[in-house]
């Protein structure tokens, strides 16, 4: 039997990024529906059901897991084909990109940083190996190959000692007991303030949303869980996160499966999710806490929900007050776990549905036909 189609373990760079591209939504679309294809990979779930979440091509799911394991993040960049032949090798637009891509202080040049005159009199004297390529070719292929004139920041890595250990368990708990699997998270702060998003409309007259200046409402946290087994999502708001509301919604899980058996949950590892308490509680009520590790939170499977439940609920939207806000995310969460589309929740649903035409097809006068006359 073949290997499931999965993507690799992401860095930690690479997580953020995916997690960044699938919350803000600022990208094209395309990079959110890649993004939000390659962290539903992170999280386990198959080809079907990505395909389905994302709504897209099985094919295509698959193209882009293999892309990404193959090329990383620019895979989230589909390439256009067409053209004339470039005059230039690929081994010289390699050297190029290498040279642009490396400071100028290590390569013997008076200044931190290139522009296109400086990079493109650099490559014609280089020694060694002379590119002559003009400003405009050179603009054309630096954008072409990804590279863009952009402010530096700072980055951070996983510090965590247990990072790979972690990890691995997460992976293990999803490949062996998918059924047995949850996870949870938080996201905020939710505030009462217009929102932009988007929506269709005439083209030049988008829709508008009142201004705010005073607000005066506070803000609201969202808890979420998640089945990995069933595609379900649930949740509710609360004023703060903290380790007061962490047991309810630990609770909620372990009432999903009241049969008693272990079951796993994985969730971040801040303190409010550690705590004595909590781990007590989980012992004895045989709840298995699988911790992401620090800055990786990329690795929670509700990170690609989370994504839908802002865009189709806080993203071009005014709410009024909290209760409105929440009244919106519930009859979302509703809306969605009514109109499942995980194959395994489809299967139950077909299963049901011949269960009940099969009593119906045994039924006589309204009442079932027991062999007595």
């Amino acid at each position: 039997m073949a290997e499931p189609v999965r993507v690799r373990r992401p860095t930690d760079q690479e997580g953020q990024k995916l997690q960044q591209v699938v919350r803000r939504r600022s990208a094209s679309s395309v990079r959110c529906r890649r993004a939000m294809t390659l962290l539903a990979s992170v999280g386990g779930n198959r080809v079907p059901v990505i395909a389905r979440l994302v709504q897209a091509d099985e094919d295509t799911v698959r193209d882009v897991v293999h892309r990404f394991n193959e090329i990383g993040l620019a895979c989230l960049d589909p390439r256009w084909a067409g053209g004339r032949p470039r005059l230039l090798t690929p081994d010289d637009e390699d050297f190029v990109i290498q040279t642009a891509t490396t400071r100028p202080t290590k390569l013997g040049q008076p200044f931190t940083r290139w522009s296109i005159r400086k990079l493109a009199a650099y490559l014609r004297r280089v020694h060694g190996r002379i590119t002559r390529i003009g400003r405009e070719a050179l603009r054309c292929l630096l954008r072409r190959r990804g590279i863009a004139f952009q402010r530096t920041k700072t980055w951070k890595e996983s510090p965590d000692p247990e990072r790979d250990a972690r990890l691995d368990r997460i992976e293990h708990v999803l490949e062996h007991f998918p059924d047995r699997v949850f996870a949870f998270d938080e996201f905020g702060p939710l505030g009462i303030r217009p929102t932009a998003g988007s929506c269709w409309t005439k083209q030049g007259r988008p829709d508008r949303l009142p201004a705010t200046y005073r607000r005066t409402h506070g803000v609201t946290y969202f808890h979420g869980c998640y089945s990995v087994g069933d595609d379900r999502l649930w949740g509710v708001n609360h004023r703060c996160k903290g380790t007061a509301h962490t047991p309810a919604a630990l609770k909620s899980i372990r009432a999903a499966r009241p049969d008693g058996a272990p079951i796993y949950i994985i969730l971040d590892n801040p303190s409010a999710h550690t705590g004595a308490d909590i781990r007590r509680w989980a012992k004895k009520n045989k709840v298995e806490l699988c911790l992401t590790p620090t800055y990786a939170s990329w690795a929670n499977p509700v990170e690609a929900h989370f994504g839908p439940l802002r865009q189709f609920t806080l993203a071009s939207s005014s709410h009024r007050s909290h209760p409105a806000q929440t009244h919106a995310l519930h009859a979302y969460l509703r809306w969605r776990n009514a109109n499942a589309r995980h194959p395994d929740v489809l299967a139950a649903q077909r299963r049901e549905r011949t269960r009940i035409r099969s009593e119906k097809d045994i039924r006589w006068g309204g009442r079932p036909l027991t062999g007595a006359a």
